[in-house]
């Protein structure tokens, strides 16, 4: 599956995301130079975690026949610890339905086993990020292509 990432040109920061039938927003806040027009990459990426926990849990009680009734998941991002390699994400969730001790602390370990979290903790993820366009011999440019990396290590 590809995932197509497009500016919006009509604001100054705002993307467009195309995952197949879906369309979806990403944008940071005007501190940054956006509108706040949708949810940062941060925010994406923590609500990629929410969605697995509760499609995981509602498939398991599914198939447990467990009566689990609304679920929500609430994701509370530390990042103070980013720019040192520690980005922490705890997961709170809300289970309704009349639930016993038990299917609470099956539907609890079942939360733990979605596969985004695996991606974000037990999976090397490898990214190549290559140029499209007419410039014949990237490699003779590299060098003069350097960057600022004060301005890259804050971040959006």
């Amino acid at each position: 599956m590809t995932t197509l990432v497009e500016r919006d040109l009509s604001q100054p920061m705002r993307q467009l995301i195309r995952i197949g039938n879906h369309l979806l927003t990403s944008d940071v806040s005007g501190g940054q130079g956006g509108r706040d027009a949708g949810p940062s990459p941060h925010d994406l990426y923590d609500a990629a975690l929410g969605a697995c926990i509760s499609l995981t849990l509602l498939w398991y009680a599914k198939r447990r026949n467990i009566a689990v009734g609304p679920v929500k998941v609430s994701i509370e991002r530390d990042a103070s610890g980013e720019r040192q390699g520690i980005y922490r994400l705890n997961a709170v969730l809300d289970l309704g339905g009349n639930l016993n001790g038990e299917e609470r602390a099956e539907l609890l370990a079942a939360a733990g086993h979605c596969p985004v979290h695996k991606l974000m903790t037990d999976v090397r993820t490898e990214i190549a990020t290559t140029l499209i366009g007419s410039d014949a011999n990237l490699e003779n440019l590299a060098p003069m292509a350097a960057i600022d990396a004060k301005v890259l290590n804050h971040g959006i």
